[in-house]
């Protein structure tokens, strides 16, 4: 019956002794202390290396994005206006939405042919801020549209 007083823990150990105030009942307790935050430390380097490749592959999403929709909108742009002013309307569509940091190194191309109108737009990846330093390789954006016609 005296038993049934001792918790799990307290079987087979020699409990003659007593567990006063001086006695630990798990010993080897005191080993482990710090460890998960030593193991925290060593890997934060890989967090941060996995964050940083995570928003780079973000901005070159939103570089896509970019020159897709600048393709658009220029193409949009050149199809409404006159064929004398088309490429001027053009350029200056492809470059007006798009954001300063990209603006900058941004191309765009303009053509007509066969009562088509293309529109390609170049943009420079930038790397982690934009606006600072970009990747050597370009995103391009293509788009066309059929000629509209000019009423008399």
């Amino acid at each position: 019956m005296k038993e049934e007083a001792y918790t799990r823990s307290d079987r087979g150990r020699d409990l003659s002794q007593g567990l006063g105030p001086d006695r630990d009942p798990d010993p080897g307790r005191g080993r482990d202390r710090g460890q998960v935050t030593i193991e925290f430390l060593g890997m934060i380097p890989t967090i941060l290396v996995t964050l940083v490749v995570l928003w780079q592959l973000v901005l070159l999403g939103y570089t896509f994005t970019l020159a897709g929709n600048a393709a658009d909108e220029a193409v949009r742009a050149a199809t409404a206006a006159d064929p004398g002013a088309r490429d001027g309307a053009c350029r200056a569509a492809g470059l007006d939405k798009l954001p300063g940091a990209w603006e900058g190194a941004a191309t765009v191309d303009c053509g007509t042919g066969g009562g088509f109108v293309t529109a390609d737009v170049e943009l420079r990846v930038p790397v982690l801020f934009p606006g600072t330093v970009a990747f050597p390789f370009e995103v391009r954006g293509h788009a066309g549209a059929v000629e509209e016609e000019v009423g008399d």
